[in-house]
């Protein structure tokens, strides 16, 4: 029976004779702060809310400016009524209630309470996409 030279066991025997050289160990990454929520913040669309409808309903400049196609298209074919207001007049005041944002759906809402006189009071839902640039009013829906 022939011997075989051991010639791994003589490799490794060198290999341990090398100076060790730390391994490259990769460092944790930094840490990424969270992305802030995409679109309008309750806060933000409570404020345009309070600034759009104003006491008595929005301006010519917002009514143009700061709603939807889709409102503006229904307010050509309504000539009967505001459709921003839900009523045929303007307001005596207008309260803006608290604000609700639905992140998934994209949307943010706000009741919006108006005063009409001998303490006669409607309300109404406005909607505001959270993504419109500039915010603008996405949809109305009438209470009654």
């Amino acid at each position: 029976m022939m011997l075989k030279p051991y010639r791994l066991a003589a490799l490794l025997l060198a290999l341990s004779a090398l100076p060790a050289v730390p391994s490259a160990v990769a460092a944790p990454a930094p840490a990424v702060p969270a992305a802030a929520p995409e679109g309008h913040t309750a806060d933000q669309i409570g404020r345009f809310l309070v600034r759009f409808y104003g006491e008595h309903g929005p301006s010519d400049h917002d009514r143009r400016h700061h709603v939807s196609q889709v409102l503006l298209e229904r307010q050509r074919t309504t000539a009967e009524s505001d459709v921003l207001l839900c009523a045929q007049n303007e307001p005596q005041d207008i309260a803006i209630g608290p604000v609700t944002v639905a992140q998934a759906a994209g949307v943010g809402w706000a009741t919006v309470t108006t005063h009409w006189g001998s303490d006669r009071t409607d309300t109404f839902t406005a909607y505001v996409r959270l993504d419109s640039r500039p915010i603008r009013i996405d949809d109305v829906i009438c209470a009654g």
